[in-house]
């Protein structure tokens, strides 16, 4: 030991060499560390925005079943339920078949009585044909579902509205901060609104009085039938509403247009739509006019950022609260919600980034979603779908 050490005493060493070695060591991991960082980020938006291949093969396998199907040319849809004002009609805006039979499900799971209950699903066309196989091969008591293709129904019967692409509601990520207490760190919320394609919904179901429109990331978990008593008066959208956030905190996006700064804001998810107050206040007209007002071009990015100053002004003092226990959000990117507070709520509502069907999908709200997933179906096992 006492050699070793003479040893190394008799070498001279640099420290300042030493010094920057280390340096040089500390920012190539630096370096490194950012690099994956932004890579991780970019691997996450995108797996969060991609369809999941085994979803992509249903999708696929389900369209080449409709048009092998001999049935291709015999709809056995309850046709004559579609445009009965006196029954209970639901709408949901859907591009993923797995999400729209999931919400109906659980809607119709929830429900005492089905009998009178209509499911409207507006797809695209990519999705028609997968949407109308799949809902003629699963039952769901006794209601019935309706799959219309939302691009051509625009083009066939209202051919003077510009924009006949399907739009999903749209999600806008909001980071709030307390005028009270500036120094605590702001909180971000995801508030999702309506989209552009929501305003067409009248024009569509022109012999319908009442709506409730669901989105697709939502599950019911108790009977939703009280609603369609629900006195609105003169309102037009019964919502869930975000106090969080209100008008006046938003008064560089909403620009010169008129709005009480204290009116909150509200929450797609779960609306009871009044069709006869929607047309009688002409809502469409008076989206259609702010949109030309906020559309600063034609590309898609600034049409969707639009949708949030447009849905917020389009239903000003036309929202009717609805009782916040209704429905739960936050499900899609909140973690540490009491499962308490999820098993008592009336519904759920998944928005966020990570969706319940995805693999980044928070692993303890999934499996409320799953419970209402289709079994033994012969498409996903082909497909490897496990959610």
């Amino acid at each position: 030991m006492d050699r070793a050490i003479a040893r190394a005493k008799s070498c001279t060493v640099d420290c300042n060499n030493v010094d920057k070695k280390l340096r040089q060591i500390l920012h190539m991991t630096d370096d490194e560390a950012h690099f994956h960082m932004k890579q991780s980020a970019y691997l996450y938006n995108l797996g969060v925005h991609t369809m999941p291949k085994s979803h992509h093969c249903l999708n696929m396998r389900l369209t080449v079943e409709y048009f092998k199907s001999t049935t291709l040319d015999s709809d056995d849809s309850p046709v004559h339920k579609f445009n009965v004002p006196d029954h209970r009609h639901y709408v949901i805006l859907s591009k993923n078949v797995l999400a729209a039979s999931v919400v109906i499900n659980s809607s119709v799971s929830s429900s005492e009585e089905t009998r009178n209950v209509v499911f409207h699903v507006l797809t695209d066309a990519q999705n028609f044909y997968a949407m109308k196989h799949w809902f003629s091969r699963n039952a769901y008591r006794e209601s019935a579902v309706n799959v219309i293709n939302y691009e051509h129904i625009i083009l066939e019967n209202l051919p003077e509205f510009s924009m006949q692409q399907l739009y999903m509601p749209e999600e806008f990520r909001v980071f709030i901060s307390s005028f009270e207490r500036p120094t605590e760190k702001s909180r971000m919320e995801y508030l999702s609104v309506f989209s552009h394609s929501h305003f067409f919904i009248p024009e569509i179901f022109k012999d319908l009085k009442k709506v409730i429109v669901l989105d697709d990331d939502v599950i019911v978990q108790r009977d939703l039938s009280f609603l369609w008593n629900l006195d609105m008066g003169d309102k037009v959208n019964a919502a869930v509403k975000f106090c969080g956030l209100r008008l006046g905190q938003l008064r560089n996006l909403l620009g010169e247009a008129m709005y009480d700064p204290q009116s909150c804001a509200w929450m797609s998810g779960l609306n009871v739509i009044n069709l006869e107050k929607w047309r009688e206040y002409n809502v469409t007209e008076n989206y259609l006019q702010l949109l030309e007002k906020f559309r600063n071009n034609d590309d898609e990015a600034s049409l969707r950022a639009a949708a949030l100053p447009i849905s917020l002004l389009s239903f000003q003092n036309l929202v009717y609260p609805l009782d916040e226990r209704l429905t739960l959000s936050g499900l899609g990117y909140q973690y540490g919600i009491e499962e308490k507070v999820i098993r008592t709520s009336a519904s759920l509502h998944y928005n966020g980034n990570m969706k319940p069907w995805l693999e980044l999908g928070i692993p303890n709200y999934r499996k409320y979603w799953k419970r209402f997933l289709a079994r033994d179906e012969r498409f996903m096992d082909e497909c490897n779908v496990s959610p």
